[in-house]
C-alpha cells in the first residue's frame, strides 16, 4: 500500500475516534491533514473573534514546514496513536 492510499485509510479511521479526544489532538491532525492535502497555509488568519477558524488556521500553520509526505506520515502516527490510547482506556 502506498503513503497516498495508507494516508486515505487513516483519514477515514480519524473520523471514527471517540468524541472525547482532546481539542488540542484534534487540531494536530486538522493541521496536518490540510498541509498533506493543500500545502502551505493559503489565506489570511482569521479575526480574533472567530475564535474556532483561528485555532484551526494556526494548527496548519504550525505544520506549515513539512513536506506533504512529511505531513501525510505524521498523520498516519498520530490517528494510530491515538486509536492506541482510545482502546487502552476502554
Amino acid at each position: 500500500m502506498g503513503l497516498q492510499e495508507e494516508f486515505e485509510e487513516y483519514a477515514a479511521k480519524a473520523k471514527q475516534l471517540p468524541e472525547n479526544t482532546s481539542n488540542e489532538n484534534m487540531l494536530i491532525l486538522y493541521g496536518l491533514y490540510k498541509q498533506a492535502t493543500v500545502g502551505p497555509v493559503n489565506t489570511s488568519r482569521p479575526g480574533i473573534f472567530n475564535m474556532k477558524d483561528r485555532a484551526k488556521w494556526d494548527a496548519w500553520k504550525a505544520v506549515e514546514g513539512k513536506s506533504k509526505e512529511e505531513a501525510m506520515s505524521d498523520y498516519i502516527t498520530k490517528v494510530k496513536q491515538l486509536q492506541e490510547e482510545a482502546s487502552a482506556s476502554t
